[in-house]
């Protein structure tokens, strides 16, 4: 089965490629640096020649709200409508878990636009729901800082590690569509400032956490549950503390 990775050089998308490659299928990594572009369309008819699945783990270079809306609605159009061409018969694509309730952010506003343009394309879909990647506490750690200090919010999260998104992004690219989503997550929850509060002592990182109720994730106000996945989510194996004490 041929599958096309869009995103398919990036932290996700490497890794599936890897992995679909292992289990006998022909994964095809496209993006920028293999030229193919989902915002001018260039070298998309090309790759998708012979595909049957197309996986979009691809993201936005700016997460300003303008561009970023921008970027996932031009790319998801252009996309589709090669797709439709190009007779792909599965449109998998990655989100995150809790879009639908971060709606003040802008981000989150341009990722459910993405699904909505998925939802409504006509091509059979599956969109995979993860929480945030163990890889990407470092990016929550930057967003929240002024200064020396991190403020965030004393809310749960279930992070998850990349391969793990990578395997179940990957099983469900090559089982049936489901015309719906299906979230993911890892083993445990956390408090989100405890998290990152660990996660920067273990880099000797000397920031310090500050537990602000009214902290703001990725521009939007979240509350306790915002950030967790529904209880049918299929649960990864990895725990974020083996992960990092690998990281050391």
């Amino acid at each position: 089965m041929k599958v096309v990775v869009i995103g398919g050089t990036g932290l996700i998308g490497s890794q599936l490629v890897e992995k679909l490659n292992e289990h006998g299928h022909e994964a095809v990594p496209a993006a920028p640096n293999t030229g193919v572009n989902t915002l001018t369309g260039e070298g998309l008819a090309e790759v998708l020649q012979g595909a049957s699945v197309v996986v979009d783990v691809s993201n936005s270079p700016s997460f300003e709200d303008e561009p970023v809306m921008e970027f996932f609605r031009t790319s998801t159009t252009n996309l589709l409508k090669a797709e439709a061409e190009a007779g792909v018969t599965h449109h998998v694509a990655l989100s995150v878990v809790g879009t639908e309730r971060l709606q003040e952010s802008g981000y989150f506003r341009a990722k459910q636009v993405q699904e909505e343009l998925i939802k409504a394309s006509g091509i059979p879909y599956s969109i995979v729901h993860a929480t945030q990647f163990f890889e990407f506490m470092k990016g929550i750690a930057a967003m929240s800082t002024e200064g020396d200090t991190v403020r965030l919010a004393p809310v749960k999260i279930q992070p998850i590690y990349s391969g793990d998104v990578a395997a179940a992004v990957g099983r469900t690219a090559v089982g049936t569509p489901l015309n719906g989503l299906v979230e993911v997550a890892g083993p445990d929850t956390f408090q989100l400032d405890e998290l990152i509060r660990k996660a920067l002592a273990a880099k000797q990182d000397p920031r310090t956490v500050v537990t602000d109720p009214h902290a703001p994730y990725s521009g939007a106000e979240v509350k306790e549950t915002t950030l967790l996945p529904g209880p049918d989510a299929r649960i990864a194996e990895t725990r974020f503390a083996d992960w990092l004490a690998q990281q050391k």
